[in-house]
């Protein structure tokens, strides 16, 4: 009989002890998933970082663009000013 009564004392020990053995595999999975979560975030940071300066250099890229466009439309005009006064000097 005291074989039974130690074996039923055993019992709530041993289903406290099962639900810790799951607790520690999912405390594992978690840190896992955790590192992965970080080391995505890793990268998906440094991406972050390289596309704001890709998007720095297309903006000054599109100044300058602009910048060079103002400055045909300058020379564009000034031939053409050059154009019509060698046009009205009538060297025929």
């Amino acid at each position: 009989m005291m074989k039974t009564g130690s074996a039923l004392d055993l019992e709530p020990l041993d289903r406290l002890e099962e639900k810790v053995k799951s607790l520690v595999g999912v405390i594992e999975k978690l840190r896992g998933a955790q590192a992965r979560v970080s080391e995505e975030n890793a990268r998906l940071r440094s991406d972050v970082e390289a596309l704001q300066q890709r998007l720095a250099e297309a903006e000054d890229a599109n100044s300058e663009v602009g910048r060079l466009r103002r400055e045909r439309d300058q020379v564009r005009n000034r031939v053409a000013g050059l154009l019509e006064q060698i046009e009205a000097l009538d060297l025929d």
